[in-house]
């Protein structure tokens, strides 16, 4: 883009892009809803129920590292293809995964449920791969942070969403005379599915500016690999992406136990929204921590008045029911609702504790995410309840700040470092594994205690591995 014309208006190309931060955020927190139903159906122990994560996110790992050694070796595909044809390929397999629900739950094979998750999360990585630096350079580059986070904002509000409407739909809208059976996930999918596609063409119809960048060189070297900070970052990402993952995942389930709530499922996958909507509440929140509003009271008054709204917005969707075909609204008691302002209120000191400093608020949230995991695990009834839904308040701004702090100082490495961040992201596949083995021997509610150890590492980074070296002070590749 040449630095003598106009800069053109992208709104419109960013709306169209903010809409496949929605979609991909609704499709993959459908995965928290799709576990205990699929666990129920096969009569699957909690470790068969964890597959469904580990091959959904096992396809990040898998893409995300066939992509980069392609990269490496032949220079960067979507700089050859476009972000625009790129963005519509990845939402046609994404629509393809979803339409092969259908045929899984025809043959009624568990593998094949697997299978389809896979495809639909190749189709998912290849758009956070195309759609994240295609969002940064629609502005300018000095807003590009805005954007993105605007962008996740929009994320969040899909995974806020997700819960509620896909238990709806699996529970209410198409169960069979009430009762939930594998067919019951035929249409649901197939809506999903035609709603990728939609996108599709939404995006094929659009006029998105092109791009072009010069490739970085290609390396046989280790490259970004040779910094300390970026490594540690790299195991920091696993922990994060592991730990929330994990814990959604068997939320449901977690709040089905006698000795928390002993809710039925459909009525606790609405709860998920409480869990999502925390992210969305930390990540704005988070947002205009590290704006550049001056004044820190109104920067204050900013972060109480989003935390207010958004609360608002989750309370009054999570009112909605379905009951014979009739949607009513079910409000909970401000006394039942009480302790989500407290968290919130926790929260908000949380982020006056970190002080709009990356690392500081990433030590600060990690060990508040200890406490609450404590709680989850060792108590019971309200208390654990309301501890297990707040960790999302908490996990909320941890990607962002492990990434910005990873890849800092990486100069020209700094797109390598970028994606090697995000193939960590199968920590989302591994960890909810190691907890579902764990619920398997020691029951749900102890098996909470296993993310511990995730945020353990997360504060380590906050407080010490994310300091980096000077690119003179680390041992130089040797010349080819």
């Amino acid at each position: 883009m040449s630095t003598n014309e106009a800069t053109p208006d992208y709104r419109k190309p960013f709306i169209t892009i903010t809409m496949l931060f929605f979609l991909w955020g609704f499709i993959t927190v459908m995965n928290d809803v799709l576990i205990p139903y699929l666990k129920d159906s096969f009569d699957l122990s909690y470790f068969q129920a964890g597959l469904v994560q580990f091959a959904f996110f096992g396809a990040f790992f898998f893409v995300s590292l066939v992509y980069y050694f392609v990269s490496l070796s032949s220079g960067d595909p979507i700089n050859r293809i476009g972000y625009k044809f790129s963005i519509i390929v990845a939402l046609l397999i994404c629509g393809f995964g979803c339409a092969m629900f259908y045929p899984a739950a025809e043959f009624q094979a568990y593998p094949f449920f697997l299978g389809a998750l896979f495809l639909l999360a190749t189709g998912v990585t290849l758009l956070q791969i195309a759609a994240n630096p295609y969002a940064a350079i629609l502005g300018k580059p000095e807003t590009a942070s805005s954007r993105l986070n605007l962008a996740q904002g929009v994320n969040s509000l899909g995974t806020t969403i997700a819960p509620i409407a896909g238990g709806l739909l699996l529970y209410k809208v198409f169960a069979a005379d009430g009762e939930v059976t594998i067919d019951s996930i035929k249409i649901p999918y197939l809506i999903y599915g035609s709603l990728f596609v939609l996108l599709a063409i939404i995006v094929w119809r659009s006029h998105l500016p092109s791009f072009t960048k010069e490739d970085e060189s290609t390396s046989s070297s280790l490259g970004a690999l040779r910094y300390p900070h970026l490594r540690f970052g790299m195991i920091a990402i696993f922990m994060y992406v592991g730990g929330e993952v994990a814990i959604g995942s068997y939320l449901i389930n977690f709040m089905k136990h006698e000795d928390i709530m002993g809710l039925p499922e459909a009525t606790a996958s609405i709860y998920l929204a409480y869990y999502w909507g925390g992210a969305m509440i930390g990540r704005l929140c988070g947002a205009i921590s590290l704006s550049d509003i001056a004044s820190q009271s109104k920067k204050y008054a900013a972060m109480i008045a989003t935390a207010v709204v958004v609360f608002f917005v989750v309370y009054f969707v999570t009112a909605i029911r379905l009951d014979d075909g009739v949607f009513t609204m079910s409000f909970m008691t401000p006394s039942q609702v009480a302790p989500f302002f407290l968290l919130i209120a926790i929260n908000f000191a949380a982020f006056v504790l970190g002080q709009g400093n990356a690392a500081r608020a990433l030590w600060v949230f990690s060990f508040s995410m200890i406490v609450l995991l404590c709680i989850a695990a060792f108590t019971g009834g309200s208390l654990a309840f309301w501890a297990a839904l707040g960790t999302g308040l908490f996990n909320s701004i941890m990607w962002s700040n492990i990434f910005t702090l990873a890849i800092k100082d990486l100069r020209q490495h700094t797109s390598q470092g970028s994606s090697l961040l995000v193939m960590m992201i199968v920590g989302g596949a591994i960890v909810p594994l190691i907890m579902g083995a764990a619920a398997d021997r020691i029951g749900i509610q102890l098996a909470f205690a296993v993310p511990i150890v995730n945020y353990v590492y997360i504060a380590f980074y906050g407080l010490v591995g994310h300091r980096h070296v000077a690119i003179d002070e680390v041992q130089p590749e040797v010349a080819a």
